[in-house]
C-alpha cells in the first residue's frame, strides 16, 4: 500500500495518490493532471478511479482531464449531479483496490453530496479518511457556500454537518489517519492548523468541532461565526468543476504567445486586456508597466488572482519571468482564469529597451514612516486581514482590507499622501497597483510592511489578541 499526499501550497491544496497491486486511485486530483500520470506509469501501475469529495469552489479539479487520458471513471457522492459521465457512489459502497478497500460515506454539511472516502487496509482494517472539505486538522468546511445550490440556510448546513461528523467520522477509531483536502490558508475554513495530516484521535482531542459535549446549537453558533464573504471566483469554480473545461493544454496553447513590446501593447489596446505584471514586489516597485496590476507568482498568486479580479473570463497579458511563463498560465487555469492570450517576450527589459513608458512606486523604509508620523499627520492605511489587524495594528491605522479593496477606494486621499503597508510588503504591492490603476498615485509602500513598523517602536493598540483569520 503507497498513500502519497501531493501537496500545493498556493492553493494550500491536498490531492491524493493510493497505489496497490498495480491500481492506483486518484482523490481530489489538480487540474494539470500529468504527475499522476507520470506516478502510475513509474509504478508500473493503472489509475481505476478518480474520486471526487465534492464540486471544489477554490480550485478546478483535474477529475475530467484524467478520466479522458486514462479512462478511469468519475466518482461522487450521493445527490452529486455533475453533467458528464460519472458514477454516483451510494452511502456505504465499497470499491477495490488491489488489496485495499475504498468506501464511501456521506458526509453533507460543506455541499450537500460532500463525501468522505475511508481506505481499509490488505486486512480490512480502517486505515485512513480522505476528508475532503468535511473536517480539517483543527476546522471544518464552511457551511455557508452550498446555500444556493441547496435551497437551505448555512445554519441549516451546518446542522447537517455536525450529524455527519457525530454519525460517520467520530464513531471511528482514534488511529486512523485523516488526509483532509485543504491546510491552514485556505478560503474553505477559517482556523486550520498548519499540519496536512494527523489521527483522528488527536484531532478529537485539538479540534473545538470533535468536542464530544459541544451540542449542536454550539456547534452551529461557532462555525457559522466570523466567516468570511468568499472570494467571488468560488461559483465559477464550482460550475467548472461541475459542468465541466477547456483542456489545459489548450489554454497553454493560447497563453503560452510571446508577444514582442509592439505587439504586447497592441493586444492590450484592441482586447482591453489586464496586464498581469506576476514577478517579485521588489521588481515590480522598482519599474512597471502603467496601470498593470501586480500579483507575484512567490505569494498566494492563485488565490488572490481569484479574490480580485471580478471576471474570469477577462484577456490577460503576462509580465513574467524568463522561464516561468507555463507556471504562470497553469497558475491561473487552477482558479478558472484561462484568458491569457500572451506574455511579454523579453520581459520589461524588452519593454524599456523598445522606449516604452513605465512607472514605479514610491517606497520607504519603516524609518522614515517613524519620522515622518513624529512631525506630521499622514494617513495609515493597513491592508492586512481582519484578524491581523485585530490581533496588533498601528494606533492611528485604518483598516482597508486587501480582499476587499474596491469598497474602500472612496476613503483613500486623492492628494495628499499615504502610507499603505501589510505584514511583510506582497499584498501592499498588490494594494497600490490597485490604487495606482485607478488613478490614486500619492500613496507611498511601507517596505517590510507591519514588522518593520513594530521593530521601530510606532505606538500599536494596546490589547492583542491571537489571530486565526
Amino acid at each position: 500500500m503507497k498513500i502519497e499526499q501531493i501537496y500545493t501550497g498556493c492553493l494550500a491544496q491536498g490531492a491524493y495518490y493510493i497505489e496497490s497491486e498495480g491500481e492506483v486511485a486518484i482523490i481530489d486530483p489538480l487540474r494539470e493532471v500529468t504527475p499522476y500520470i507520470e506516478r502510475a506509469s513509474k509504478a508500473n501501475a493503472t489509475i481505476k478511479y478518480i474520486f471526487e469529495t465534492h464540486f471544489h469552489a477554490d480550485f478546478v479539479s483535474g477529475h475530467v482531464t484524467l478520466s479522458k487520458e486514462t479512462g478511469a471513471p468519475i466518482i461522487y457522492g450521493p445527490t452529486a449531479n455533475p453533467s458528464f459521465d460519472a458514477i454516483i457512489a451510494k452511502d456505504g459502497q465499497e470499491f477495490h483496490l488491489g488489496k485495499l478497500t475504498i468506501k464511501a460515506l456521506h458526509t453533507p454539511g460543506h455541499t450537500m453530496e460532500s463525501t468522505t472516502y475511508l481506505l481499509k487496509d490488505e486486512n480490512g482494517k480502517d486505515h485512513a479518511i480522505f476528508s475532503g472539505d468535511t473536517l480539517f486538522l483543527g476546522d471544518v468546511g464552511r457551511p455557508d457556500l452550498a446555500q444556493k445550490a441547496a435551497h437551505l440556510t448555512q445554519e441549516q448546513l451546518a446542522e447537517t454537518l455536525y450529524d455527519s461528523l457525530r454519525n460517520k467520522i467520530m464513531p471511528l477509531a482514534d488511529d486512523v489517519i485523516v488526509y483532509p483536502a485543504h491546510g491552514a490558508g485556505s478560503a474553505c475554513g477559517k482556523n486550520m492548523m498548519k499540519e496536512t495530516v494527523d489521527t483522528l484521535g488527536n484531532q478529537k482531542k485539538m479540534n473545538y468541532a470533535l468536542r464530544a459535549d459541544m451540542t449542536k446549537q454550539e456547534f452551529v453558533k461557532e462555525v457559522t461565526d466570523g466567516l468570511l464573504p468568499p472570494p467571488k471566483y468560488f461559483p465559477l469554480n464550482v460550475k467548472m468543476n461541475k459542468e465541466g473545461y477547456e483542456d489545459i493544454s489548450e489554454v497553454l496553447d493560447r497563453g503560452m504567445r510571446a508577444l514582442t513590446p509592439e505587439a504586447f501593447e497592441f493586444a492590450a489596446n484592441e482586447t482591453e486586456a489586464l496586464v498581469l505584471d506576476v514577478r517579485t514586489q521588489a521588481a515590480f516597485v522598482e519599474q512597471h508597466i502603467p496601470r498593470s496590476i501586480f500579483i507575484g507568482l512567490n505569494g498566494d498568486f492563485a488565490p488572490w488572482v481569484g479574490a480580485l479580479i471580478a471576471d474570469t473570463k477577462q484577456p490577460l497579458l503576462l509580465v513574467v519571468p524568463q522561464g516561468k511563463e507555463e507556471e504562470a498560465v497553469t497558475r491561473l487555469s487552477r482558479v478558472g482564469f484561462d484568458g491569457t492570450i500572451g506574455y511579454l517576450e523579453g520581459g520589461l527589459d524588452a519593454w524599456v529597451a523598445a522606449g516604452k513608458e513605465t512607472d514605479k512606486i514610491t517606497s520607504v523604509p519603516a524609518s522614515e514612516v517613524k519620522a515622518r508620523l513624529a512631525t506630521e499627520e499622514v494617513p495609515v492605511y493597513d491592508v492586512r486581514k481582519e484578524g491581523e489587524f485585530l490581533s496588533e495594528h498601528l494606533e492611528t491605522a485604518k483598516h482597508t482590507p486587501l480582499s476587499n479593496l474596491n469598497s474602500y477606494l472612496a476613503d483613500f486621499p486623492k492628494k495628499e499622501p499615504f502610507f499603505l503597508h501589510c505584514a511583510g510588503g506582497y499584498r501592499s504591492v498588490i494594494a497600490a497597483s490597485i490604487l495606482k490603476s485607478r488613478g490614486i498615485h500619492n500613496l507611498i509602500d511601507v517596505a517590510g510592511g507591519f514588522g518593520a513598523l513594530k521593530k521601530e517602536g510606532l505606538k500599536m493598540t494596546d490589547y492583542v489578541c491571537p489571530s486565526s483569520l
